[in-house]
């Protein structure tokens, strides 16, 4: 029985280390980088309100919070292949890590997009999803800012994911990888405050199905809209996207003086 807590503690501390260097590697990636660019990102910023230290506290705090509770969740995973329930590729094939790959983005958007609508129903928002909404104005280091159920709905993704793709095929461990992070990639870019893409990406065929920055950030100001995670698919095909998107958006990416109604507030 004591081994048995052992193992369990050391798979849980791995985890929560491997998480926080992820985290850390988002978070402070994005705002280091932000920072040394500052004389070009300042006129990037999406809204006139800044985030104060209190907030950026906050959010470091929750999202602290948020890796121990990934690292419980996590243990199904260790679990699932111990058993033998989730099987790893130990030979590298390109063709099924990328298609691997392409599934675990895509499947994870359209998780993310449903989860997310459901922790804005009245009887989930201030039990689960308030927290992360005290950031009206995000920064980086809110890319984990959940309360604890959010937390646990968010990390459910990979065990699951993981045990379903296995039965098909062996899991390619650098499809995983990759896919951890482009996710704290995105999530940290989404939450900077900050709109890198150019005039004209959100209405090119070739770029208008990527989410912005913009597109995320006007979901912290307003709340009802933009509930998407990588890819506008989920918005428009629900009618959630926010009207004003695409104006909103020129409005920084165009480097054009908006009206005060077109700034977020």
């Amino acid at each position: 029985m004591i081994e048995t807590l052992k193992t369990i503690a050391l798979h849980w501390a791995h985890s929560f280390q491997v998480e926080m260097i992820r985290y850390l590697f988002g978070a402070a990636g994005v705002a280091l980088t932000y920072w040394l660019l500052r004389r070009w990102t300042a006129s990037r910023r999406i809204q006139q309100r800044t985030a104060t230290m209190a907030d950026r506290r906050r959010e470091l705090r929750l999202s602290v919070q948020t890796i121990a509770i990934f690292g419980v969740v996590n243990l199904i995973t260790f679990a699932a292949i111990g058993a033998g329930i989730v099987r790893i590729g130990h030979t590298p094939d390109l063709a099924i890590l990328a298609a691997q790959l392409i599934v675990m983005v895509i499947a994870h958007d359209a998780y993310f997009y449903w989860m997310h609508r459901g922790l804005h129903l009245r009887a989930m928002f201030r039990r689960a999803h308030a927290a992360h909404h005290v950031s009206r104005t995000p920064t980086s280091w809110a890319s984990y800012a959940f309360a604890p159920i959010e937390s646990v709905t968010e990390a459910l993704y990979v065990p699951v994911l993981l045990i379903g793709m296995s039965q098909v095929a062996p899991i390619q461990p650098l499809a995983v990888f990759i896919f951890l992070g482009h996710q704290i990639a995105r999530n940290a870019i989404g939450h900077s405050g900050h709109e890198l893409a150019w005039s004209g990406f959100t209405k090119s065929r070739w770029t208008g199905w990527l989410t912005t920055t913009t597109h995320h950030d006007l979901h912290h100001s307003e709340g009802r809209y933009n509930f998407g995670l990588y890819f506008t698919w989920w918005d428009r095909m629900m009618g959630t996207e926010h009207p004003r998107y695409h104006e909103k958006f020129e409005a920084v990416a165009a480097h054009v003086k908006a009206s005060p109604e077109l700034v977020t507030a």
